[in-house]
C-alpha cells in the first residue's frame, strides 16, 4: 500500500504519512496491518499525553500544576500552624499594638514628674525627646519596614540625648 492510499484509509494526507515514517512511528515497507496498529498506538499515546508533539508541553504543564498544588497545600499548612497570616490581619495587629504603645509612651513624662519631683525641666525635655522619637517610629511602622529589615538610621541614635542628659 502506498503512503497516499494509507492516508486515505485513516483520513490523513500523504505528507502526514511521510512524517510518521520519518519519525519512526511507521516503518517503511511494513504491511498495512502493521501500519494501522502503529498508527492507532501513536494516537492512543497522543491522547494519553505521552506521545506526539504536545507530550513535552503537556508534561511541563502537569509539572507546573503539581508545583502550584503543592505550594497551595504548603500555604494551607502554614496557615493552620499559624506561621502565615493575611496581610490585612497583620496590619490590624500592627495598628492595635502601635496604638497601645503610644498610650503607654504618652504617660511616661507625667509618671516621671509624679514619682521624681526633683527632675528638672532639662531632664524632662530629654525624656520627652526620646519619647517623641519612639512615638514617631511607632507611627511609621508598617509591613514594608519589617520586610526591609529594622536597620537603625543615625537619626534613631539616642546616645546624643543620653550625653546631653549626663552633662546636665
Amino acid at each position: 500500500m502506498t503512503q497516499k492510499d494509507f492516508g486515505l484509509l485513516v483520513g490523513i494526507s500523504q505528507p502526514a504519512v511521510s512524517d510518521l515514517i520519518s519519525r519512526g512511528v511507521l516503518v517503511d515497507g511494513d504491511t498495512v496491518g502493521s501500519w494501522l496498529l502503529a498508527y492507532c498506538d501513536n494516537l492512543r499515546l497522543q491522547a494519553a499525553g505521552r506521545g506526539g508533539d504536545a507530550a513535552g508541553a503537556l508534561t511541563a504543564e502537569r509539572a507546573r500544576l503539581a508545583r502550584a498544588q503543592a505550594e497551595k497545600i504548603e500555604m494551607q499548612n502554614a496557615v493552620s500552624r499559624k506561621e502565615l497570616a493575611p496581610v490585612a490581619l497583620l496590619e490590624q495587629v500592627l495598628a492595635t499594638t502601635g496604638t497601645k504603645a503610644q498610650r503607654i509612651l504618652a504617660t511616661i513624662k507625667g509618671e516621671l514628674r509624679r514619682r521624681f519631683p526633683s527632675l528638672n525641666a532639662a531632664d524632662l525635655q530629654a525624656v520627652d525627646q526620646i519619647i517623641g522619637k519612639a512615638l514617631g517610629q511607632v507611627a511609621a511602622m508598617s509591613l514594608t519596614v519589617i520586610e526591609d529589615g529594622d536597620q537603625a538610621s543615625p537619626d534613631d541614635d539616642t546616645s546624643a540625648i543620653d550625653a546631653d542628659a549626663e552633662a546636665a
